[in-house]
């Protein structure tokens, strides 16, 4: 049994171990971490050595967790947590608004909202480093859990459902409005704003599953299924596919603030959608400065950005 051992577990192979039960496998894990498949394999026996029982069993390639793996695998985010909010607040002890700040984000966050936060950052507190990760969520939340970033940069929409919110530290930044984008020869493209069900018989270009499930809702709501030709999340290929008139797609205001086809128009969507754009902590996380600064740098730049203004000044009208 697990609370039977008096050895100290070591906590290289408690990240291990972790990332052997997200990924599914040895080899998963061993990509993930950019170790090689036999490294971890050694460090799994290790820790079973050291735990004093198999925390594993196999079936074919499947792996499966014994009873005192599932129990170690419910204490190993905790474990991991707990380590790097250590680890961060004896640095701050040492160089009080100095350290490491890591942050993980979803792409148009990290160019708009990360960017001008890290810039402001650098000019008002230059000790602090920034670890920039990207991630879409709930992905980013997941990361925050694990350990492994102090700041997940996220998006939700009305319809969207985030577990167990009571335990991270939340802080809105922007409300973005979602909009439709056409090619400039698109009958809708005259239009200040095109009805959703308008677009019925269009082929349409999807992004991430959250803005797809997302999508397909509104869809269902106006009262049709949508055509879903192309998936993808590369926001410069969603336009040059449209640009190319395969396809319309919805683009959120953040990224047309700031990424935009020379041949692209885009147009208010009704009914309205926004998507909520929020940073999310751990308390304990908080507490420390650098965190803090970076939380205060996101929301001071956050308040000067109104995307889909910015996109409105862009627009090419026909």
């Amino acid at each position: 049994m697990l609370g039977y051992t008096a050895r100290v577990l070591d906590s290289r192979q408690i990240r291990m171990f972790h990332e052997v039960v997200r990924a599914g496998s040895y080899s998963a894990a061993a990509r993930s971490l950019g170790y090689t498949q036999p490294a971890v394999s050694q460090q799994i026996r290790a820790l079973e050595r050291n735990v004093g029982t198999p925390l594993f069993t196999q079936v074919g390639r499947t792996l499966h967790l014994t009873d005192a793996g599932e129990l170690l695998a419910r204490h190993a985010v905790e474990i991991l947590s707990g380590l790097a909010a250590a680890q961060q607040q004896v640095a701050e002890l040492k160089r009080l608004r100095a350290g490491l700040v890591r942050v993980c984000a979803f792409p148009s966050a990290s160019a708009t909202i990360v960017a001008g936060a890290v810039a402001r950052l650098a000019a008002t507190n230059p000790g602090i480093r920034v670890r920039l990760f990207e991630a879409e969520p709930p992905g980013s939340l997941d990361m925050l859990v694990a350990g492994e970033c102090d700041i997940a940069v996220g998006f939700s929409y009305q319809e969207t459902s985030e577990p167990d919110l009571d335990r991270f530290t939340v802080v809105p930044l922007l409300n973005d409005e979602i909009r439709v984008v056409l090619p400039v020869g698109h009958p809708s493209a005259s239009k200040r704003a095109v009805d959703l069900s308008q677009l019925a018989n269009e082929t349409w270009i999807a992004g991430c599953p959250r803005c797809r499930a997302h999508f397909v809702s509104a869809c269902e709501a106006a009262g049709f299924e949508p055509d879903i030709a192309f998936t993808t999340d590369d926001n410069l290929v969603v336009q040059s596919l449209v640009v190319a008139g395969v396809g319309v797609a919805s683009m959120p205001g953040l990224v047309l603030s700031f990424l935009r086809h020379p041949q692209l128009v885009d147009r208010l969507l009704r009914p309205e959608s926004r998507r909520s754009v929020t940073a999310y902590t751990l308390p304990e996380y908080e507490r420390i400065p650098a965190t803090a600064l970076m939380l205060q740098a996101l929301q001071t730049v956050s308040a000067t950005l109104k995307p889909h203004d910015q996109a409105s000044r862009q627009r090419i009208h026909p």
